[in-house]
């Protein structure tokens, strides 16, 4: 056979659904999502003692906030495609 297979032939980048900056922009919004996750963490309220460090703004505002903006983000790389 003389002439290529179309079967054969190498996909560029064009024919893949995801590109290497798309996976760069996804690994990006992963370290938003945990670190709004560790934002979150903190001790928490015994029977015995009460910890008023559980209504902190960065536990119930700041850590959900980064994590929310992060799951956004996430959804944007995936859709994102280059001109």
């Amino acid at each position: 056979m003389t002439e290529k297979d179309s079967r054969l032939d190498t996909e560029t980048d064009v024919q893949y659904p995801l590109t290497r900056t798309n996976f760069i922009m996804m690994g990006a919004a992963a370290a938003m999502i945990v670190a709004g996750f560790l934002l979150m963490l903190g001790g928490s309220t015994t029977h015995e003692q009460f910890n008023p460090d559980i209504f902190s703004t960065r536990r119930i505002v700041i850590g959900p906030a980064v994590s929310f903006l992060g799951f956004i983000f996430m959804a944007i790389a995936i859709i994102f495609r280059k001109k």
